[in-house]
């Protein structure tokens, strides 16, 4: 029996890039979507709750080629990559953090460990090429508020899982990535 975490070179690959803030894996991330020559979907993740959001937004809007298409899905994630995964297509989600927070800022979290459970499923069977871009978060102090250590601790454990699932994995610094797993960029 096949291992469903286990990454398959039949799926057209996914790839994780992790990095900190401004540390080029948006852009890396909208690299290899376009290298991929497939049709894109980009699932954007952000809510513009101020203007600093809504400026950082529209930055990404801007560098997108306009034939990308687009979902905006602060939420249920497992939902859009179930219903849009196809052969021939590449689906980028940006960010995988922020997807993380908009759960935890929500009244009733109680969905949130169910649909980390329903993302890592379809990641490891969705079809087509898969890109997903997150914050790394554990390279520095541990935070004093407990919802940051939460939130750390969270996203933490979702990526060990997701790089499980994934063919590929990189680590973006200072606009340079590096493969922690699978082939060179």
């Amino acid at each position: 029996m096949d291992d469903p975490h286990r990454p398959r070179s039949d799926a057209g690959g996914r790839c994780l890039i992790l990095g900190g803030v401004r540390s080029g894996k948006s852009r890396l991330a909208e690299r290899l979507a376009v290298e991929s020559t497939l049709p894109v979907v980009y699932v954007a993740t952000a809510r513009a709750g101020d203007a600093e959001m809504t400026r950082r937004i529209a930055g990404h809007r801007d560098r997108r080629p306009p034939d990308w298409g687009l979902i905006e899905e602060p939420l249920l994630l497992a939902e859009v990559l179930a219903r849009e995964g196809a052969p021939d297509r590449c689906i980028l989600v940006d960010c995988l953090t922020l997807w993380l927070t908009n759960w935890l800022m929500e009244t009733d979290e109680s969905g949130l460990h169910d649909q980390i459970r329903a993302l890592l499923d379809v990641v490891s069977r969705v079809p087509g090429r898969l890109i997903m871009v997150g914050n790394e978060t554990n390279m520095g102090v541990v935070p004093l508020g407990a919802l940051s250590r939460r939130f750390c601790d969270l996203a933490g454990v979702l990526h060990q899982d997701l790089a499980a699932c994934c063919d590929r994995v990189v680590l973006t610094v200072a606009g340079l990535p590096l493969v922690l797993k699978g082939e060179p960029i």
